[in-house]
């Protein structure tokens, strides 16, 4: 028999499977698409509303004395300015520290010992406290210096801020360096450039906008924290700028107005809560900016 009359024969029967599979894999393809919408709609609605009701509220008791007084009594006049101060100095330190042995951990980890047991150690310790919730690193910080010196302090509320801080570091460095191709580093050892040259040099430089990026985030996420600081800094309602008292901040600040019955506390806290969603927003924007720069 011929088989390119037998082919032929079977055509019609053929066309109707055909048409009829790929006619159940648009509709399945339909289902996933309406059902990947509906996802992402519904996730966007609360994001909305969230934003809606931190902006619509927030802006209310945004004011200029919110910016220059000190956290006031109930029911009186006063502002955010002893806790935004405390923020920002307990989160610009604990990056300070954390960023430097991020990065020479990740340094370590990408370029010197990537399969050795110290590096598989290391990797296995940062992966816990990526993982591991922030109240626990508060009250690891709060046993090893909180009751040791029988004192809540701002140093104890910097260090649980840089614990958070330094594993996300160290996975983005690491990360950021394996990106770098290997032909970069050839071409300067064939050169007989040092290795430490290399990396400050190459590697380093090559991956700047992605390290940069790794601890605009960490920062960014360290920047809303409430439970490490409420067993390590706990609140203040003064100004102060020693790191041995207790230091106010914004996240527990709002944490307590929030809770109060006070109306003038809860306005304060929609403005807290105002102010560290641009804070966060922003930093993350700046990451998106160097991330896109990069490529």
């Amino acid at each position: 028999m011929n088989p390119v009359a037998s082919d032929m024969s079977h055509a019609p029967e053929a066309a109707p499977r055909r048409s009829a599979k790929y006619a159940r894999r648009k509709l399945v393809n339909a289902v996933a698409l309406t059902l990947s919408f509906g996802a992402m709609a519904f996730g966007l609605f609360w994001l909305a509303w969230i934003l809606f009701e931190t902006i619509r509220l927030g802006i209310s008791g945004l004011n200029l004395a919110t910016l220059t007084q000190m956290t006031p009594a109930p029911n009186e006049a006063g502002g955010l300015a002893n806790a935004i101060y405390g923020s920002c100095l307990m989160v610009g330190l604990a990056a300070f520290v954390g960023t430097p042995i991020g990065v020479l951990a990740g340094i370590y980890l990408a370029e010197y010992d990537k399969e050795g047991w110290l590096a598989n150690l290391t990797r296995f310790v940062n992966d816990i406290l990526l993982s591991a919730p922030s109240i626990v690193i508060g009250l690891f910080v709060y046993a090893l210096i909180v009751a040791r010196f029988k004192s809540f302090s701002g140093l104890a509320g910097v260090v649980a801020l840089a614990l958070i801080v330094i594993p996300v570091v160290i996975r983005t460095t690491e990360n950021m360096l394996a990106l770098v191709p290997a032909g970069l580093r050839e071409a300067a050892y064939a050169l007989g450039t040092p290795k430490w040259k290399v990396i400050s040099s190459i590697t380093v430089k090559a991956a700047r906008a992605g390290i940069v990026t790794g601890v605009l985030l960490a920062v960014a996420r360290i920047a809303g924290e409430t439970a490490p600081l409420l067993f390590t800094a706990l609140s203040n309602q003064f100004w102060t700028s020693n790191l041995a008292e207790p230091m106010a901040s914004l996240p527990v600040t709002i944490f307590k107005f929030a809770m109060s019955p006070y109306e003038n506390w809860q306005q304060l806290a929609w403005a807290g809560v105002f102010l560290i969603t641009i804070a966060v927003l922003g930093l993350n924007i700046l990451a998106r900016v160097l991330t896109r720069a990069k490529h």
